[in-house]
């Protein structure tokens, strides 16, 4: 079989002969200009509208391409603006919670500055009964800590609990609340001593009861119950609550009534310990 022979050109040859073609149609559209008219026209006719419709597609193609770049920037600019909203929303919330922890402070400011006789440590509370209310919890202070079963726990405006069990490094407290919570107190406006006892069912409603209240007791709605001198283990003069619906008992030899605690049992966080028991106030 043969072989077909190959023509090499060069295209640097090929290129010159298009210029020069180039060249002498442009001589010729310019020698016979009139003659080449009806030519020009009917080029013109067919190339003017595939000029149109080029024109029209490279327009489109340019407005897709600007709004694919808009697209692109405002998703760009949507990431930093998500960035910048959930770095806002984290510090805002580290300024409530800052808030919050000064507010907390500010309380047992308040309340330390109320009993500034007594010394008294701070603590939080790490655990609770799994009730609503901190009947029972655990703070994390304990002897390591100078503390000790029988001291009084202060919170909110008044008396909290008392401290049941004191361990290395945290204790546990009862609070007035309690089923088995009882306090002596003392009207302190009249002197009248009463016993205050806790009950969770009551609770419900935001109260506890308040018994062997003398039935000569010149008492009424809302006077101030404080922790009476009488208390083997409370110290004299803490708030306890404020009392109300007092009626006279079945048996005329006494009255009861219910109380209203200083304290907001459903919501406590920080409590103050007061480092000095009864007894040692005794002796």
């Amino acid at each position: 079989m043969r072989r077909r022979t190959k023509i090499h050109i060069n295209p640097k040859y090929v290129l010159f002969a298009c210029l020069a073609i180039c060249i002498g149609l442009v001589i010729l559209s310019f020698r016979y200009e009139e003659r080449l008219a009806p030519v020009k026209s009917a080029v013109g006719y067919v190339i003017t509208p595939m000029q149109k419709g080029i024109n029209s597609i490279g327009s489109f193609i340019s407005d897709k391409l600007d709004n694919l770049k808009n697209i692109s920037e405002l998703l760009e600019e949507n990431e930093q603006l998500k960035e910048q909203v959930n770095l806002l929303s984290y510090e805002n919330k580290l300024l409530r919670q800052d808030k919050y922890e000064l507010n907390e402070l500010r309380e047992l400011y308040e309340l330390d500055q109320k009993y500034l006789d007594y010394p008294k440590v701070a603590a939080r509370i790490i655990s609770k009964d799994t009730n609503n209310w901190y009947t029972f919890f655990t703070i994390d202070k304990g002897t390591r800590d100078g503390l000790a079963v029988d001291m009084n726990v202060l919170a909110g405006n008044g008396l909290a609990g008392i401290i049941v069990e004191a361990h290395y490094n945290y204790s546990k407290v009862r609070a007035i609340i309690d089923d088995k919570s009882n306090v002596h107190g003392m009207f302190l406006k009249t002197s009248d001593t009463c016993i205050v006892r806790g009950d969770l069912e009551l609770m419900e409603q935001g109260r506890i009861r308040v018994e062997m209240i003398s039935k000569d007791a010149d008492i009424y709605d809302g006077y101030e119950v404080v922790t009476s001198h009488i208390s083997p283990k409370f110290l004299q003069g803490i708030l306890i609550g404020y009392v109300s619906d007092i009626r006279l008992d079945s048996s005329n030899m006494t009255k009861t009534a219910y109380l209203t605690p200083a304290v907001d049992f459903e919501h406590l966080e920080e409590v103050l310990i007061i480092t000095e028991l009864k007894e040692q106030l005794i002796d």
